[in-house]
């Protein structure tokens, strides 16, 4: 046992970490990175084309809810890239992005703003599926929470410096919000460079039958010691590239445990990004600044994002997920009752949303990654990335129509209710992978034989 503890037994699962994985991370994080941007650009850009492109509740409310449906649409293409594999896409999806970012500088009616952005999201929801389907099968046990976390973080990475842009382009005049929208052009055109000579995945090549490729590209970043054995699946044990595999008998649990917490998780706080500048004028908070007070806010859920990739490690996925949705309905709780302060309150609203939030967001896309086999993982995070937007669609429409409506503080608790909703979705469906390899985790197989040392010993299942 000592030496099965020190010694790898399996060079692609127990790979140690190398520039190779840094960089396919750094590449893979590109698509976040732009969604957040895009995402969250926006919010300031409207302070300005709300009165140019004389739009009321309902134009604000689709052009903010805009780019979320196109990453409903797009999150539909993970088939494509089950199908056809990682690599193809990988780049094309960019190249739609940034043509639809320039595009985006001429507009002069709010319907072409709204089919720009729609477009946007479709890119930004194809990439999800190719990126994290391709870097979660490069990645080893070890590295794969941190892999994937890293993701995220470039999310609100992006969306951080979407409000510092934002609100440094706002002195250029009325027009500054045409530049605002148009700049995510800059990023996708450097993604789309760094992204060229990314190889396939050699788990999609094997499931393809196209072995000597998948062993060549083994070789090359795992070294002479990889085979095919050490990523093969048992055909058994294989599922077929369809939607229906994610609703058998099998599957359909986890497919539920993904969605469900994925929407609780996203719905309040997409709206709560789009609008940021809106909710802080509503607090009073940083009137006339509020980009500055939005790009605080997404710092606060970078930060909520590193502990819980050690804790997602240490604690394991299951723990982490229930306490975390648990301080945040505190939060939630808090700018619900309290929407006119004192400032420290909704203060600590905000922090304890923001910092708690960490372990959901990793999970958004490691829990589809981990949890669902090659042949159908594209699709799985696809589809749950969908199922989720549909609430993100709904909560960023429906924002500043509650707000108009119904004021901060009601508008606050109908979040809070959502994220408590997510809060008992993970205590009756979430399951443990923590320290499983991805077959294991992902098909089944001995997780007591498959267990990296010191990790639980139970095995996967879901809930209790």
């Amino acid at each position: 046992m000592e030496l099965q503890a020190t010694k790898p037994v399996n060079p692609v699962e127990d790979a140690k970490w190398s520039p190779f994985h840094l960089k396919l991370t750094i590449y893979s994080s590109g698509g976040p990175f732009l969604d957040g941007y895009i995402l969250s650009i926006v919010a300031v850009a409207l302070t300005q084309l709300t009165p140019q492109l004389h739009l009321d509740a309902v134009w604000s409310g689709l052009i903010g809810a805009s780019a979320l449906i196109g990453i409903f649409i797009g999150g539909l293409l993970g088939y494509v890239t089950d199908r056809f594999g990682r690599q193809l896409m990988y780049t094309i999806d960019f190249i739609l992005l940034i043509v639809a970012s320039i595009l985006q500088f001429f507009v002069h009616a709010a319907w072409e703003l709204f089919v720009l952005r729609v477009v946007l999201g479709i890119a930004v929801g194809a990439d999800y599926p190719i990126a994290t389907s391709l870097l979660t099968e490069f990645a080893p046990r070890k590295h794969r929470g941190l892999m994937l976390g890293m993701t995220v973080i470039a999310w609100y990475v992006g969306a951080t410096v979407a409000y510092l842009v934002g609100q440094w382009l706002l002195p250029i005049g009325p027009d500054a919000w045409r530049y605002m929208l148009a700049s995510s052009a800059v990023p996708g055109i450097a993604l789309v460079i760094l992204r060229l000579g990314t190889p396939e995945s050699p788990r999609w090549l094997l499931q393809q039958g196209r072995a000597r490729e998948a062993l060549k590209v083994l070789r090359e970043i795992y070294g002479p010691g990889a085979s095919l054995r050490h990523i093969a699946v048992p055909d058994e044990k294989r599922a077929r590239t369809s939607y229906l595999t994610l609703f058998n008998r099998t599957y359909w649990k986890r497919t539920l445990y993904v969605s469900g917490f994925f929407t609780a998780a996203v719905a309040p706080l997409f709206a709560m990004l789009t609008f940021g500048p809106t909710l802080l004028d509503d607090y009073h908070v940083l009137s006339g600044s509020s980009g500055y007070g939005s790009a605080i806010i997404s710092a606060l859920f970078i930060a909520g994002c590193v502990p819980a990739l050690w804790l997602l490690n240490r604690l394991g996925r299951r723990a982490t997920m229930i306490a975390s949705f648990a301080v945040m309905t505190v939060g939630m709780l808090l700018l619900g009752l309290f929407p006119k302060g004192p400032l420290w309150v909704i203060g600590l609203g905000f922090l304890l949303y923001a910092l708690f939030s960490g372990g959901p967001n990793i999970m958004e896309w490691l829990a589809p990654n981990e949890l669902f086999p090659t042949e159908v993982r594209g699709t799985a995070v696809g589809v749950t990335t969908c199922i989720s937007r549909l609430g993100a669609v709904a909560g960023t429409y429906l924002l500043p129509w509650a707000l108009a409506r119904y004021g901060v503080g009601p508008t606050m608790l109908v979040g809070a209710l959502v994220t408590f909703g997510g809060f008992l979705i993970c205590v009756f469906l979430a399951p443990e992978t923590r320290g499983l390899t991805l077959n294991a985790a992902s098909v089944g197989e001995d997780a007591e034989a498959e267990r990296v040392p010191g990790s639980p010993e139970r095995r996967i299942r879901v809930g209790r």
